[in-house]
């Protein structure tokens, strides 16, 4: 396929809108360059950048001149630039890098000022139009993902004249819930499907813009297809390349990144092997003095892979230093824990407990020794000389105290002191009885 294009095809021009410029520390730029109804894959070496015309920017209307080739590691067509000129930028365009300056300039867009996503979402705003393809698309895969997370949709017109207010209006009111009777949302996707530039234009307007930076919501931008780019995206916390991205970027699916893993150690694994065999294959060519002698054409794939290798080390760098402060946050949460203050307090709280046992067992024990006492009075009751006197016995006295138990102890004259069950009875004896 590589030969037969650059054979037949060989070196065209082609022009259209650059688009998704990355530009690597080597000095080779990858970009896309576009038209209403296709794009391409381009590359521009350093060596040819240096002599270009122009330099590349996304945006630009250029002219390029190339070869047509295919980048074997991935099977994907793509233009060798040569030549680059500037074609002149469009009226739209025009404007989009001129708003795109001025809220540059004015902080909307700094990476310092983003927010970041939550990790479990419980309930996502979709601002988005209710009769397109986009909803369902987002609909589908929050409910194949994450199916606890409840999606709220505000319906806005995404097209059209004074469509960008109604996005504006829908973003200011899912910020302030309780003032606008709304229910509270954990993160906010904002966008549509696909569609030309003047489809998508309302989202590069300013007061969508302006809605966007101002919300106290996590906002994700999600507008058009991959290749497409809007001031929203710029003004959004994340951009995603469609709406169905934006949908999976927002739910977490565990079974999902599980298979990824292990798919992503099986590619891996395959790529080195590839790898491995291609070099073999490029070292037992250049023993047999096979290898082309345009030292260019030799050394395009060798730049790109190393391109990608260096973009695979610096994405493996940023997931290091992710997970290191993961860790550290733990940590600090871990001696927030054990500080003195809390110890203290939870000290304290078991020293409250314990009195509060020892309060109740006290009171307790006195209601115990309450209850025995109040039935050994009863019992003393029951089995002392009040029993007997409520029958109707009574117990006599003489004067000095002793129990009359005969009359034979008495003569008359004596004084006698007599206990009733109720009160007692003083008499004197006048007679006697045996």
């Amino acid at each position: 396929m590589k030969n037969l294009l650059e054979i037949e095809i060989g070196d065209v021009w082609v022009e259209g809108e650059i688009s998704n410029l990355r530009t690597q520390a080597s000095g080779h730029c990858y970009f896309t360059l576009k038209d209403e109804g296709a794009h391409i894959s381009c590359v521009l070496f350093r060596g040819n950048a240096v002599r270009a015309k122009a330099q590349p920017e996304n945006g630009m209307q250029a002219r390029l001149f190339g070869e047509v080739s295919i980048y074997e590691a991935r099977g994907q067509m793509q233009l060798i630039v040569k030549q680059l000129e500037d074609a002149g930028l469009g009226d739209l365009q025009a404007r989009f890098e001129a708003l795109k300056r001025k809220l540059n300039s004015e902080g909307l867009f700094d990476p310092a000022l983003k927010m970041a996503l939550p990790k479990f979402p419980r309930v996502i705003g979709l601002v988005t139009s209710p009769t397109g393809a986009a909803l369902q698309d987002m609909l589908n895969i929050l409910n194949r993902r994450a199916p606890w997370v409840q999606p709220v949709l505000y319906p806005v017109t995404v097209q059209g004249k004074g469509a960008e207010h109604s996005i504006a209006e829908a973003l200011y009111q899912l910020s302030d819930p309780s003032k606008y009777n709304l229910p509270h949302v954990d993160v906010i996707i904002v966008g549509r499907g696909g569609g030309s530039l003047e489809d998508l234009w309302n989202f590069n307007e300013e007061v969508v813009a302006r809605a966007i930076y101002d919300c106290s919501i996590p906002v994700v931008s999600a507008v058009g297809h991959e290749i497409d780019f809007t001031i929203s995206d710029f003004a959004a916390d994340v951009r995603a390349p469609t709406p169905s991205a934006a949908a999976e970027l927002v739910a977490p699916d565990a079974a999902e990144l599980k298979g990824n893993v292990a798919s992503l150690a099986g590619s891996l694994q395959r790529v080195l092997e590839n790898r491995l065999r291609h070099s073999l294959t490029v070292l037992t060519s250049a023993r047999r003095a096979l290898m082309p002698r345009d030292a260019e054409r030799a050394l395009r794939e060798p730049i790109q892979n190393l391109d990608g290798l260096r973009q695979d080390l610096t994405n493996a760098a940023d997931d290091q230093m992710h997970s290191r402060r993961v860790r550290l946050r733990e940590v600090v949460s871990l001696c927030a824990a054990y500080h003195p203050a809390n110890v203290i307090d939870q000290k304290s709280e078991r020293l409250d407990q314990t009195c509060s046992q020892i309060e109740r067992a006290v009171q307790s024990a006195q209601q115990q020794a309450l209850e025995r006492l109040r039935h050994l009075q009863s019992l003393m009751r029951t089995l002392g000389p009040e029993a007997t006197f409520a029958r109707g016995f009574s117990i006599t006295t003489n004067a000095n105290g002793d129990i009359v138990k005969s009359s034979a102890d008495l003569k008359k004259g004596d004084v006698l002191e007599t206990r009733l069950a109720s009160g007692k009875v003083v008499s004197t004896v006048s007679k006697t009885k045996k």
